[in-house]
């Protein structure tokens, strides 16, 4: 191989060059996908070491380190998938908030905006609310009728019913337009995954098939409905910060899955809610059980209404009023074969397997960082594996020899 030299008589050759080029770690900072340092170690030859750094320093050296430090501030790749996303049109929609200003709006659109604004709140809302009204009541008393009655054809015929009856009642409070793809697909048994935007997937998926359902305990009114769910049906509600709740979920899990007869279990796997751009990296625990695994991709047209829900600012009661006054919720639901863990393939390699089926079908991007992130800082881990890249470009191939 060939060798090249630097002022100082540092040499190195070109094997040890190119094995050095592109140090990134994936997911990096910056708008693209992946990022990273890109500076290579043909680059900086004459700065091997510490010692002929401060010898040969150049004001350009600091380029690389500058760019990977204001990328992740300028627009990084996870936190905008935490709001509401942009539109790329106007749909009479975004400029109704309270903090826009109306001197933007030309004066030949005020007629279509105003008009838009009555036909939503004096026409429609009437009739949403009531089915959100009807749809509420209607769930809450037919599962406590349930709740009574013995296990049997009558009660499993009734339970499946009225979960069908009530989240087409709440879909109707939407004006839900929602397309089914590959209903040959559709979920038996086993677990079922999703992409996660809002807790209203649980009800777009249910208007066309049962499921047990596996998710956070809530208070307030998901809470109620919680509460109403698991008096007649068998679903998993656990607080994702103890431990014992995790052992316990995976065991009541692994019994559900192995009782045929047992509707599928409804898992999303993100963990919190994103806002249908991308697909966060799924928790392995529902991809450790022996059980098939149904990918359902959920893709919403934001063009007619923003589905995503923010739980630091919204509460669930007002998403439902916010989804009752936009003019609709369209949505297209894709159902895919069910999958399997390959022979020596690990839980984390099958769910980002299955995580990356469904952004290819949804059109979602496909990002490795943990959803958790929404709440929580950057694990240490991340940030030395990011130091170890910045030290190994400064660093004398020498010293690891």
């Amino acid at each position: 191989s060939s060798e090249t030299s630097d002022a100082d008589g540092n040499t190195a050759t070109a094997d040890q060059s190119s094995s050095n080029n592109n140090l990134a770690l994936p997911g990096g900072g910056g708008g693209g996908g992946g990022g990273g340092l890109r500076r290579t170690s043909a680059q900086m030859l004459r700065n091997y070491s510490f010692g002929s750094f401060h010898k040969n320093f150049q004001l350009g050296d600091i380029c690389d380190f500058a760019s990977e430090a204001m990328s992740p501030v300028a627009h990084d790749e996870v936190t905008p998938h935490f709001s509401e996303s942009e539109l790329p049109v106007w749909n009479m929609l975004t400029r109704t908030g309270s903090s826009f200003d109306y001197r933007v709006l030309p004066y030949r659109m005020w007629p279509v905006w105003v008009g838009g604004v009555l036909f939503r709140y004096v026409v429609l809302l009437p009739f949403r609310l009531t089915a959100l009204t009807l749809g509420a009541l209607f769930f809450m008393a037919s599962f406590c009728i349930i709740a009574v009655l013995p296990a049997g054809r009558v009660h499993d015929f009734l339970e499946r019913e009225c979960s069908f009856i009530t989240a087409r009642l709440f879909a109707l409070s939407w004006s839900a337009v929602i397309t089914y793809h590959g209903t040959e697909n559709r979920p038996k048994g086993g677990i079922c995954v999703a992409n996660h935007s809002s807790p209203i997937d649980a009800i777009v998926l249910a208007q066309d098939n049962c499921y047990s359902m596996v998710g956070q305990r809530h208070g307030g009114f998901i809470g109620l409905l919680q509460k109403v769910l698991s008096i007649a049906q068998s679903h998993i509600w656990f607080e994702r910060s103890q431990l014992r709740d995790r052992h316990y979920v995976a065991r009541r899990l692994k019994h559900h899955v192995e009782d045929p007869a047992n509707n599928p279990v409804l898992i999303f796997p993100e963990g919190t809610c994103i806002n249908n751009t991308a697909v966060l990296r799924f928790n392995k625990g529902s991809f450790e059980v022996d059980a098939n695994i149904w990918p359902v991709c959920i893709k919403y047209d934001s063009v007619f209404g923003q589905c995503f829900w923010d739980s630091s600012k919204q509460s669930f009661f007002g998403h439902l009023l916010a989804l009752a006054t936009t003019w609709a919720v369209v949505a297209e639901v894709y159902y895919m074969p069910p999958m399997r863990a390959r022979e020596n393939e690990s839980s984390i390699q099958f769910a980002d397997r299955v995580k990356t089926l469904i952004a290819v079908q949804g059109g979602l991007r496909d990002l490795a960082w943990d959803g958790a992130l929404k709440r929580s800082r950057v694990k240490p881990a991340v940030k030395q594996a990011r130091q170890r890249a910045f030290s190994a470009l400064l660093r004398d191939p020498q010293d690891d020899d």
